[in-house]
Protein backbone atom coordinates (compact mmCIF):
# COMPACT_ATOMS: atom_id res chain seq x y z
CA UNK A 1 0.00 0.00 0.00
CA UNK A 2 2.86 2.38 0.70
CA UNK A 3 5.78 3.13 -1.58
CA UNK A 4 9.21 1.79 -0.44
CA UNK A 5 12.63 3.06 -1.39
CA UNK A 6 16.11 1.59 -1.12
CA UNK A 7 18.78 3.67 0.54
CA UNK A 8 22.36 3.94 -0.46
CA UNK A 9 23.26 1.50 2.25
CA UNK A 10 21.03 -1.07 0.58
CA UNK A 11 18.53 -1.07 3.44
CA UNK A 12 14.89 -0.78 2.73
CA UNK A 13 13.24 2.03 4.70
CA UNK A 14 9.47 2.29 5.12
CA UNK A 15 7.72 5.59 4.66
CA UNK A 16 7.60 7.65 7.82
CA UNK A 17 4.08 7.48 9.12
CA UNK A 18 2.12 10.61 9.84
CA UNK A 19 -1.13 11.05 11.77
CA UNK A 20 -3.43 8.06 11.66
CA UNK A 21 -0.63 6.03 10.03
CA UNK A 22 -0.61 8.10 6.83
CA UNK A 23 2.42 9.68 5.24
CA UNK A 24 2.25 13.30 4.20
CA UNK A 25 5.31 13.16 1.99
CA UNK A 26 4.70 13.57 -1.72
CA UNK A 27 7.40 10.92 -2.23
CA UNK A 28 5.34 8.23 -0.55
CA UNK A 29 1.66 9.01 -0.88
CA UNK A 30 -0.20 11.74 -2.77
CA UNK A 31 -3.42 12.94 -1.15
CA UNK A 32 -6.25 14.54 -3.11
CA UNK A 33 -5.96 18.31 -3.20
CA UNK A 34 -9.05 18.99 -1.08
CA UNK A 35 -7.67 16.77 1.76
CA UNK A 36 -4.16 18.14 1.96
CA UNK A 37 -4.85 21.22 4.05
CA UNK A 38 -7.07 19.47 6.67
CA UNK A 39 -4.60 16.58 7.02
CA UNK A 40 -1.68 19.00 7.31
CA UNK A 41 -3.54 20.84 10.06
CA UNK A 42 -4.24 17.58 11.92
CA UNK A 43 -0.58 16.58 11.56
CA UNK A 44 0.60 19.83 13.13
CA UNK A 45 -2.03 19.55 15.85
CA UNK A 46 -0.94 15.96 16.62
CA UNK A 47 2.73 16.89 16.86
CA UNK A 48 1.99 19.82 19.12
CA UNK A 49 3.10 22.35 16.50
CA UNK A 50 -0.27 24.08 16.40
CA UNK A 51 -0.46 27.47 18.06
CA UNK A 52 -4.03 28.71 18.62
CA UNK A 53 -4.72 32.27 17.47
CA UNK A 54 -4.89 35.07 19.95
CA UNK A 55 -8.18 35.34 21.87
CA UNK A 56 -9.21 31.91 20.58
CA UNK A 57 -10.58 30.95 24.00
CA UNK A 58 -12.65 34.13 24.21
CA UNK A 59 -13.98 33.64 20.72
CA UNK A 60 -14.92 30.05 21.46
CA UNK A 61 -16.63 31.10 24.70
CA UNK A 62 -18.65 33.81 22.97
CA UNK A 63 -19.58 31.42 20.18
CA UNK A 64 -20.73 28.82 22.68
CA UNK A 65 -22.83 31.36 24.59
CA UNK A 66 -24.35 32.69 21.35
CA UNK A 67 -25.20 29.19 20.18
CA UNK A 68 -26.74 28.41 23.55
CA UNK A 69 -28.82 31.59 23.41
CA UNK A 70 -30.07 30.81 19.91
CA UNK A 71 -30.95 27.28 20.90
CA UNK A 72 -32.79 28.50 24.00
CA UNK A 73 -34.71 31.06 21.94
CA UNK A 74 -35.66 28.36 19.46
CA UNK A 75 -36.82 25.93 22.14
CA UNK A 76 -38.71 28.68 23.99
CA UNK A 77 -40.45 29.94 20.86
CA UNK A 78 -38.70 33.33 20.88
CA UNK A 79 -36.60 32.76 17.77
CA UNK A 80 -39.04 34.49 15.36
CA UNK A 81 -39.09 37.53 17.63
CA UNK A 82 -35.30 37.67 17.61
CA UNK A 83 -35.23 37.40 13.82
CA UNK A 84 -37.83 40.17 13.55
CA UNK A 85 -35.82 42.46 15.80
CA UNK A 86 -32.47 41.88 14.13
CA UNK A 87 -33.68 42.08 10.51
CA UNK A 88 -35.94 45.07 11.15
CA UNK A 89 -32.95 47.06 12.37
CA UNK A 90 -30.97 45.90 9.36
CA UNK A 91 -33.13 47.74 6.81
CA UNK A 92 -35.96 45.22 6.40
CA UNK A 93 -38.59 46.97 8.52
CA UNK A 94 -41.89 47.34 6.62
CA UNK A 95 -42.60 50.99 5.89
CA UNK A 96 -44.45 50.88 2.52
CA UNK A 97 -47.85 49.24 1.95
CA UNK A 98 -49.79 49.29 -1.33
CA UNK A 99 -53.47 48.28 -1.33
CA UNK A 100 -55.52 47.84 -4.53
CA UNK A 101 -58.89 46.42 -5.56
CA UNK A 102 -60.85 47.57 -2.51
CA UNK A 103 -64.05 49.58 -2.99
CA UNK A 104 -66.21 48.76 0.00
CA UNK A 105 -63.43 47.60 2.33
CA UNK A 106 -61.64 50.31 4.29
CA UNK A 107 -57.85 50.48 4.00
CA UNK A 108 -57.75 50.95 7.77
CA UNK A 109 -59.40 47.54 8.24
CA UNK A 110 -56.90 45.96 5.83
CA UNK A 111 -53.92 47.51 7.61
CA UNK A 112 -55.31 46.32 10.92
CA UNK A 113 -55.39 42.74 9.61
CA UNK A 114 -51.73 42.97 8.56
CA UNK A 115 -50.86 43.40 12.26
CA UNK A 116 -47.83 45.63 11.71
CA UNK A 117 -46.27 47.32 14.74
CA UNK A 118 -43.81 49.77 13.16
CA UNK A 119 -40.84 47.41 13.57
CA UNK A 120 -42.22 44.41 11.70
CA UNK A 121 -39.51 42.85 9.56
CA UNK A 122 -40.33 41.76 6.02
CA UNK A 123 -38.12 38.70 6.57
CA UNK A 124 -40.24 37.33 9.41
CA UNK A 125 -43.61 38.57 8.08
CA UNK A 126 -46.01 35.69 7.32
CA UNK A 127 -47.90 36.66 4.16
CA UNK A 128 -50.08 33.53 4.23
CA UNK A 129 -51.47 34.22 7.69
CA UNK A 130 -52.02 37.87 6.78
CA UNK A 131 -54.02 36.81 3.72
CA UNK A 132 -56.26 34.58 5.85
CA UNK A 133 -56.94 37.45 8.24
CA UNK A 134 -57.83 39.81 5.39
CA UNK A 135 -60.18 37.27 3.78
CA UNK A 136 -62.15 37.20 7.05
CA UNK A 137 -63.32 40.78 6.36
CA UNK A 138 -67.02 40.93 5.28
CA UNK A 139 -66.61 42.23 1.72
CA UNK A 140 -63.43 40.33 0.84
CA UNK A 141 -63.83 37.25 -1.36
CA UNK A 142 -60.10 36.72 -1.92
CA UNK A 143 -56.78 38.45 -1.29
CA UNK A 144 -53.18 38.29 -2.47
CA UNK A 145 -50.41 39.45 -0.13
CA UNK A 146 -46.89 39.82 -1.57
CA UNK A 147 -43.60 40.74 0.08
CA UNK A 148 -41.47 43.10 -2.02
CA UNK A 149 -37.95 43.36 -0.61
CA UNK A 150 -36.48 45.16 1.14
CA UNK A 151 -39.37 46.92 2.91
CA UNK A 152 -42.71 46.82 1.03
CA UNK A 153 -45.96 44.81 1.11
CA UNK A 154 -48.48 44.70 -1.74
CA UNK A 155 -52.10 43.70 -1.03
CA UNK A 156 -54.62 43.04 -3.81
CA UNK A 157 -58.27 42.63 -2.82
CA UNK A 158 -61.02 40.76 -4.69
CA UNK A 159 -64.34 41.91 -3.25
CA UNK A 160 -67.77 40.27 -3.31
CA UNK A 161 -70.35 41.88 -5.60
CA UNK A 162 -73.47 43.29 -3.95
CA UNK A 163 -76.73 42.28 -5.63
CA UNK A 164 -79.65 43.35 -3.44
CA UNK A 165 -80.78 44.63 -0.06
CA UNK A 166 -82.54 41.91 1.91
CA UNK A 167 -85.12 42.87 4.51
CA UNK A 168 -85.73 40.13 7.07
CA UNK A 169 -87.73 41.30 10.03
CA UNK A 170 -86.38 44.69 10.99
CA UNK A 171 -82.89 43.99 9.71
CA UNK A 172 -81.46 45.12 6.38
CA UNK A 173 -78.48 43.27 4.89
CA UNK A 174 -76.56 43.47 1.64
CA UNK A 175 -76.51 40.11 -0.16
CA UNK A 176 -74.80 38.71 -3.25
CA UNK A 177 -76.50 36.84 -6.11
CA UNK A 178 -76.34 33.53 -4.27
CA UNK A 179 -78.18 35.05 -1.32
CA UNK A 180 -75.16 35.12 0.96
CA UNK A 181 -75.14 37.97 3.44
CA UNK A 182 -72.18 40.30 2.90
CA UNK A 183 -72.67 43.02 5.50
CA UNK A 184 -75.34 45.14 7.19
CA UNK A 185 -76.94 47.76 4.97
CA UNK A 186 -75.34 51.18 5.55
CA UNK A 187 -76.78 53.30 2.73
CA UNK A 188 -74.69 55.28 0.28
CA UNK A 189 -74.30 53.72 -3.15
CA UNK A 190 -76.15 50.62 -1.89
CA UNK A 191 -79.43 52.57 -2.08
CA UNK A 192 -79.55 51.81 -5.81
CA UNK A 193 -79.75 48.05 -5.20
CA UNK A 194 -83.12 46.26 -5.51
CA UNK A 195 -84.97 45.52 -2.27
CA UNK A 196 -86.03 41.92 -1.61
CA UNK A 197 -88.26 41.09 1.35
CA UNK A 198 -89.18 37.95 3.21
CA UNK A 199 -87.97 34.50 4.14
CA UNK A 200 -86.16 32.85 1.24
CA UNK A 201 -86.16 36.06 -0.80
CA UNK A 202 -82.36 36.48 -0.78
CA UNK A 203 -81.70 33.00 -2.23
CA UNK A 204 -84.42 33.20 -4.91
CA UNK A 205 -84.15 36.86 -5.87
CA UNK A 206 -81.60 36.65 -8.70
CA UNK A 207 -83.80 34.68 -11.08
CA UNK A 208 -87.00 36.59 -10.33
CA UNK A 209 -85.42 40.03 -10.59
CA UNK A 210 -84.02 39.02 -13.98
CA UNK A 211 -87.55 38.03 -15.09
CA UNK A 212 -88.95 41.41 -14.12
CA UNK A 213 -86.11 43.30 -15.75
CA UNK A 214 -86.95 41.58 -19.05
CA UNK A 215 -90.36 43.34 -19.04
CA UNK A 216 -89.92 46.80 -20.64
CA UNK A 217 -91.09 49.65 -18.45
CA UNK A 218 -91.79 47.59 -15.32
CA UNK A 219 -88.47 47.20 -13.48
CA UNK A 220 -87.94 50.99 -12.92
CA UNK A 221 -91.34 51.14 -11.21
CA UNK A 222 -90.66 48.30 -8.76
CA UNK A 223 -89.72 49.43 -5.27
CA UNK A 224 -89.45 45.98 -3.66
CA UNK A 225 -89.73 42.28 -4.46
CA UNK A 226 -91.66 40.44 -1.74
CA UNK A 227 -91.38 36.69 -1.26
CA UNK A 228 -94.66 35.21 0.03
CA UNK A 229 -94.76 31.82 1.75
CA UNK A 230 -91.52 30.84 0.01
CA UNK A 231 -93.72 30.01 -3.02
CA UNK A 232 -94.47 33.13 -5.02
CA UNK A 233 -93.77 36.86 -5.35
CA UNK A 234 -95.49 40.21 -4.91
CA UNK A 235 -94.30 43.42 -6.53
CA UNK A 236 -94.57 46.68 -4.61
CA UNK A 237 -94.56 49.56 -7.09
CA UNK A 238 -93.31 53.09 -6.52
CA UNK A 239 -96.91 54.44 -6.32
CA UNK A 240 -97.83 51.96 -3.56
CA UNK A 241 -99.70 49.42 -5.72
CA UNK A 242 -99.05 45.76 -4.88
CA UNK A 243 -99.12 43.28 -7.76
CA UNK A 244 -99.82 39.74 -6.48
CA UNK A 245 -98.30 37.30 -8.97
CA UNK A 246 -99.19 33.62 -9.33
CA UNK A 247 -96.87 30.81 -8.29
CA UNK A 248 -96.63 29.58 -11.88
CA UNK A 249 -96.85 31.36 -15.22
CA UNK A 250 -95.14 34.50 -14.00
CA UNK A 251 -93.99 35.61 -17.46
CA UNK A 252 -97.52 35.45 -18.85
CA UNK A 253 -98.91 37.35 -15.87
CA UNK A 254 -96.34 40.11 -16.25
CA UNK A 255 -97.06 40.42 -19.97
CA UNK A 256 -100.83 40.66 -19.28
CA UNK A 257 -100.23 43.27 -16.61
CA UNK A 258 -98.33 45.53 -19.00
CA UNK A 259 -101.04 45.16 -21.70
CA UNK A 260 -103.72 46.23 -19.19
CA UNK A 261 -101.62 49.17 -18.13
CA UNK A 262 -100.95 50.21 -21.71
CA UNK A 263 -104.57 49.94 -22.83
CA UNK A 264 -106.42 50.99 -19.67
CA UNK A 265 -103.84 52.76 -17.51
CA UNK A 266 -104.37 50.12 -14.82
CA UNK A 267 -101.27 50.92 -12.74
CA UNK A 268 -102.07 54.64 -12.72
CA UNK A 269 -105.53 54.30 -11.19
CA UNK A 270 -106.58 54.80 -7.58
CA UNK A 271 -106.06 51.18 -6.57
CA UNK A 272 -104.02 49.45 -3.89
CA UNK A 273 -103.55 45.96 -5.33
CA UNK A 274 -103.86 43.88 -8.47
CA UNK A 275 -104.43 40.19 -7.70
CA UNK A 276 -103.33 37.91 -10.55
CA UNK A 277 -103.13 34.69 -8.54
CA UNK A 278 -106.23 33.23 -10.20
CA UNK A 279 -105.63 32.22 -13.78
CA UNK A 280 -109.17 32.91 -15.03
CA UNK A 281 -109.76 36.33 -13.48
CA UNK A 282 -108.06 39.50 -12.32
CA UNK A 283 -109.11 41.15 -9.06
CA UNK A 284 -108.49 44.85 -8.44
CA UNK A 285 -108.52 46.18 -4.90
CA UNK A 286 -109.38 49.85 -4.43
CA UNK A 287 -107.66 52.17 -1.98
CA UNK A 288 -109.66 53.16 1.13
CA UNK A 289 -110.27 56.61 -0.36
CA UNK A 290 -111.52 55.06 -3.59
CA UNK A 291 -113.80 52.75 -1.60
CA UNK A 292 -115.32 55.75 0.21
CA UNK A 293 -115.87 57.61 -3.03
CA UNK A 294 -117.42 54.53 -4.55
CA UNK A 295 -119.79 54.11 -1.60
CA UNK A 296 -120.75 57.76 -1.73
CA UNK A 297 -121.50 57.49 -5.42
CA UNK A 298 -123.68 54.43 -4.88
CA UNK A 299 -125.51 56.17 -2.03
CA UNK A 300 -126.30 59.21 -4.13
CA UNK A 301 -127.26 57.26 -7.23
CA UNK A 302 -130.85 56.33 -6.13
CA UNK A 303 -131.58 59.96 -5.24
CA UNK A 304 -130.48 61.04 -8.65
CA UNK A 305 -132.67 58.44 -10.34
CA UNK A 306 -135.66 59.40 -8.16
CA UNK A 307 -135.22 63.09 -8.91
CA UNK A 308 -135.19 62.37 -12.64
CA UNK A 309 -138.38 60.28 -12.34
CA UNK A 310 -140.23 63.05 -10.44
CA UNK A 311 -139.17 65.57 -13.03
CA UNK A 312 -140.67 63.48 -15.81
CA UNK A 313 -144.01 63.34 -13.94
Amino acid sequence: MFALKTGYDGEVHGAKPGPFGLSLSAEHFVLPRYLRKPVRFLSRFGRGDFTPPRYAASIMTVSFLAASALYGAYVGGHFPTMVQGVTARSGFAVDQIKVSGNRETSEIDILDKLELNGWTSLVGFDAGQARERIVSLPWVRGADVRKVYPNSIEVRIDEREAFAIWQHGRQLSVVDKSGGVIAPFTGGSQLMLPMVVGLGAAEQAAGFVAQVQNVPGLAPRVRSYIRVGERRWDLRLDNGITVKLPEFGVDSALAELMVLDRDNGLLSRDISAVDMRLGDRLVVQLTPEAVERRAEELKNKPKTVKAKAEKRI
